[in-house]
C-alpha cells in the first residue's frame, strides 16, 4: 500500500521562492573521468569548467561532477535511479563500461544496485518502475 506523505498546511506546494530541483551533484576525486563514464552510459552533452568540474546534460537530468579532496567513505545518502527498457541488458552494459554490482547493498530482483568507477551507487530500475 502506498500512502501519500503530506507537507502539512502547504501540501503539494514548494515554499515561496523555491522553483524545483535544478540538478544533482556528484562529489568525486576525478570529475572528468567520472563524468566521461556517465556520459558513455547516459549520453548527453558534457561541459568542463575552468576548475575541471563537469556538467552533464542528459535527457531528463543535469548532473554536475565536482572535485572534492576526501575519498568516498560510506554508502551514498542520495543516488540516481535509472530507467531501463531491459534491466538485464542495461546492467550488463553498465558492467561492460566499468560499473560493478553492489550486491552488498541489495541482492534482489526488483532493481539492480551498481557502483560507478569511483564507487558511487546508482540503481537501474525494471521497465515501468
Amino acid at each position: 500500500m502506498v500512502e501519500e506523505l503530506t507537507a502539512g498546511e502547504r501540501s503539494g506546494e514548494a515554499v515561496p521562492g523555491i522553483a524545483g530541483v535544478a540538478s544533482v551533484t556528484v562529489d568525486c576525486a576525478d570529475p572528468s573521468r567520472v563524468a566521461s563514464w556517465w556520459h558513455r552510459l547516459l549520453g548527453g552533452r558534457c561541459l568542463i569548467d575552468e576548475d575541471g568540474n563537469v556538467r552533464l546534460d542528459t535527457e531528463g537530468a543535469t548532473i554536475y561532477f565536482e572535485r572534492v579532496p576526501e575519498a568516498k567513505g560510506v554508502k551514498n545518502r542520495v543516488h540516481l535511479d535509472l530507467r531501463s527498457t531491459d534491466l538485464e541488458l542495461a546492467a550488463a552494459q553498465a558492467v561492460a563500461l566499468g560499473a560493478t554490482p553492489a550486491l552488498d547493498i541489495y541482492d534482489g530482483d526488483a532493481w539492480q544496485v551498481m557502483r560507478d568507477p569511483e564507487g558511487n551507487e546508482f540503481c537501474i530500475l525494471r521497465p515501468g518502475a
